[in-house]
Parts: structure tokens; sequence; C-alpha cells
């Protein structure tokens, strides 16, 4: 049989994922998916917080009481997640789950934003330089009680990575692995075109303002058409500075193109919550990553080595 695209859809992580893979015969991509969902499945079994025996929940217990010794997964992901931290001075901090879930609900009935003193406070506990990590027995400590840690921000691009190592193992030379808008790619279509990426348009989530060709690489999209908040006619994202505990505003979107699904995941929220000029800078100074950047008044920026048609992007 010639090669076809398969793909299947699966609510996972709490995310809608969907795997397409090309291959020969149906039974096997299907079988390759099977083995890529198991592989999803099991790597949010181990960084839930929806369950309470979950390595995550184990560290967030034991927070200013003792070490927990995890997995060596864990341990890396917790590891390469603090050096990110330090890349983005702080912007991007697993310790987020430290947040007080009353500081923000972003539903209708949001009226007005808690002051800057009351915002401060609620954050008091996110930094994630009062992580602890020992290398030798590979276990963790949070410093102070009352500290949690989450991978709302990087499971899902790690998740589509390891996904697509499985898959690479079937023998899958070709596919892609989106992680509710985070996603990798590999190899080209049936007929031998690269793979096309849409992004989003931040005025209308279900519709695309650009194109453009991407094989062998991770793309990711943190926008705030999906969730926020109205108050006096100011729009704020969802997206929270762990710093101030104040939502950001004045970016609408930032689609982040890399080499891991991860990264990208994990850098499109610090860009967003850094701003265009301080997140572009950064992002032109790191290797094998790009940044496609819309504001609230529509205008689009890109990182230096990334050329769109920005004539596409109109306000709907």
């Amino acid at each position: 049989m010639p090669l076809q695209l398969y793909k299947e859809c699966m609510k996972l992580m709490g995310n809608q994922f969907e795997i397409s893979v090309v291959a020969d015969s149906k039974n096997y991509a299907h079988d390759c998916i099977a083995k890529a969902v198991a592989e999803i499945k099991r790597i949010e079994n181990l960084l839930t917080t929806f369950n309470d025996c979950s390595e995550t929940n184990l560290i967030n217990a034991a927070a200013g009481i003792h070490p927990v010794q995890v997995s060596e997964e864990t341990f890396r992901l917790i590891q390469r997640s603090i050096r990110i931290s330090n890349v983005t001075q702080g912007a991007f901090d697993i310790t987020y789950g430290s947040i007080d879930k009353n500081l923000w609900n972003f539903n209708l009935k949001m009226q007005a934003l808690p002051d800057a003193h009351t915002a401060k406070k609620m954050v008091r506990l996110i930094n994630y330089k009062n992580i602890e990590l020992n290398e030798n027995d590979f276990s963790v400590l949070l410093k102070h009680k009352g500290m949690r840690i989450g991978f709302g921000g990087i499971g899902k691009g790690y998740a589509a990575d390891k996904a697509k190592q499985v898959l690479l193992a079937c023998g899958i030379e070709s596919g892609i692995v989106n992680a509710s808008g985070d996603l990798i790619t590999w190899g080209f279509q049936p007929n031998g075109e690269p793979w096309t990426i849409g992004i989003a348009h931040p005025d209308a989530a279900y519709s695309v303002f650009s194109y453009f060709n991407i094989s062998n690489m991770a793309v990711a999209t943190s926008g705030n058409y999906e969730k926020f908040v109205w108050i006096n006619g100011k729009k704020y994202s969802h997206t929270i500075n762990p710093k101030t505990g104040l939502p950001v505003t004045g970016i609408k979107s930032v689609t982040i193109i890399t080499t891991h699904a991860e990264i990208a995941d994990a850098m499109a929220t610090p860009v967003t919550i850094m701003g265009v000029d301080a997140g572009l800078n950064m992002i032109n100074q790191m290797n094998n990553i790009e940044a496609i950047i819309v504001d609230d008044d529509n205008r689009v920026f890109t990182s230096r080595n990334i050329h769109i048609n920005k004539q596409k992007y109109t306000k709907i």
C-alpha cells in the first residue's frame, strides 16, 4: 500500500492530543499510535497533581519538611525547568503551583484586580531558587511549607517529545504529535512535502493568520484569546507574572519555533511575560529558537531569522 496519513485524537493530560503518522498500513499506524498514547499516560501519571501518589504531589506534600526521592526522569525534568527559569530570569517557574488559588479565577464575575500588595503577597512562595536538588540520590526538597511545583508549563511539550521517540522506535519516519497546540513534527507528508503549520489568529482561536512549512521542528503558541477577563475596558491575560502576581497585558500571542516541544512549550509563556523587546532580545541570543509575537495593537514582531507574510494578519 502507498504511504498514507493516519490520525487519532484523544484527551490526555487534561488536554486534546492529536497524533498523526505516515504509514503504509492502518493497523500498523494505530498500533504505533497506541504505544505513543501509553507513553503519554505514563508521563501523566508521573507528573499529575490530580493523584496524591504522583511524584509531583509527593514532593509538594513534603514541602518544608524533608526531601523526596524521585525517578531520574522527574529529577532531570525539574533540573531542566530550573535552567529555563535561570535563562528567563524567573518568568518561567514551576513553583507557580504555590500561587493562592483565590487570587485569579478569570470568570465573568471578576470585576477588579487585586491591589499590588495583595497580589505580591499571594505569590510569595513562587521562587524556583527554593528548589533544592540532590544529584546523589535524585531527591527534591521544596524549602518552604506551602510551596508547590507543577508542570503545566512544560509537561505537554515533554510528553509530545517522548511520544515522538516512541513512534520513531516503532519505525514511524514521519508524523506530528500535537499536544493541544504544542506540537513536534518530523519527516514529511505522504506526498513528500514538508509539514505546514498554521499560526493561530489571536482574535479568533480557530482561525489562522499565517502559514509556514516546517519539518523536524516544534511549535508552541501561548495566547490570551482562550482565557482572559475584561476589567474597566481592558483585556487581561490568564498568564500571571510570577514576580508581581498580576496578569500580563500588551501581547495577544507568542509562537515559539525550536527543536523540541518541551522547550517550545516552556518558552512561550515567559516571552509573553517579558514583553516584546525583552522577549525577542532573549530569543535572539539563543541558538535554534525563534519567536513570532502579536501585540494588543495587532502588530507582528519576529525574531531575526523568521520571515512571514505579516500582511496576512488583520484584525477581525
